[in-house]
């Protein structure tokens, strides 16, 4: 997904001399990231990807190996939130699609270029859970489980990859300023304006820095996760939240 802190490292890893497939569902934000990468100097393809689609996942590998022939890093970002209904209201279609995108496709994208990074014996992987995986949420039934789902098969995959010299990952942000964001606290104020923006503040609050995380503060970690500094760190979770869950 090409929006957010997905869109920030993305830019990024251009700025230090990746080079870059961007998959996302949307053409209109894809090719806009991929754009500003070629501002920047930087080298970028987009690949239009439903993730939740295996042929579409393994396309987006077949053009990172045909265009730049390995992959060393995959950034696992493509997230939907579903909405904000008590469990037994929750609709099965919006729950069977949200798992769709938030676990199968997380799923998908180690299954299909992990075979080339243990090929290689190098290569990192960063999914991106959320804080939701970590607590209960009220009204997020399907977005808490997938990103709970998201951490443990980190962790699996980390165990797993680890011999082969390839790091599997996972950031867990709290509320980031990110278009999804407005949609959760929408949805949280089932449409009043001013609602949401009392759910916003109330959000911004929870954190003891008192404000929201900032999509480049999320991509920073990714990078660092991607980097050879974090060689060492291992099918782990690391919380991006300004405090919130603890206190």
């Amino acid at each position: 997904m090409a929006e957010g802190e997905s869109g920030a490292a993305c830019l990024k890893l251009a700025e230090g001399g990746a080079k870059v497939v961007v998959a996302d569902l949307s053409e209109e934000m894809g090719e806009e990231t991929v754009r500003r990468i070629h501002e920047i100097g930087g080298d970028a393809i987009f690949v239009r990807t439903d993730v939740s689609k295996s042929e579409d996942v393994q396309s987006y590998v077949r053009a990172a190996l045909d265009t730049y022939g390995k992959i060393d890093i995959l950034l696992n970002n493509a997230g939907w939130e579903g909405k904000m209904i008590p469990l037994v209201d929750y609709p099965e279609e919006v729950f069977d699609k949200l798992m769709g995108i938030n676990v199968r496709g997380v799923f998908l994208g180690m299954k299909y270029v992990l075979p080339h990074m243990i090929r290689q014996k190098s290569g990192v992987i960063v999914n991106t859970a959320s804080v939701a995986g970590m607590v209960g949420t009220s009204e997020m039934v399907a977005y808490g489980a997938s990103k709970h789902a998201v951490i443990g098969m980190t962790k699996t995959a980390g165990i797993e990859a680890a011999p082969s010299g390839v790091r599997v990952n996972a950031v867990c942000p709290g509320v980031v300023d990110t278009e999804m964001m407005r949609k959760i606290e929408g949805g949280f104020a089932r449409g009043d304006t001013a609602a949401a923006e009392q759910t916003r503040q109330q959000m911004a609050a929870a954190a003891p820095t008192g404000r929201y995380t900032q999509p480049e503060e999320v991509a920073n970690v990714m990078l660092y996760l991607a980097s050879d500094l974090s060689f060492r760190v291992v099918g782990q979770t690391i919380v991006i939240d300004g405090g919130a869950v603890l206190s």
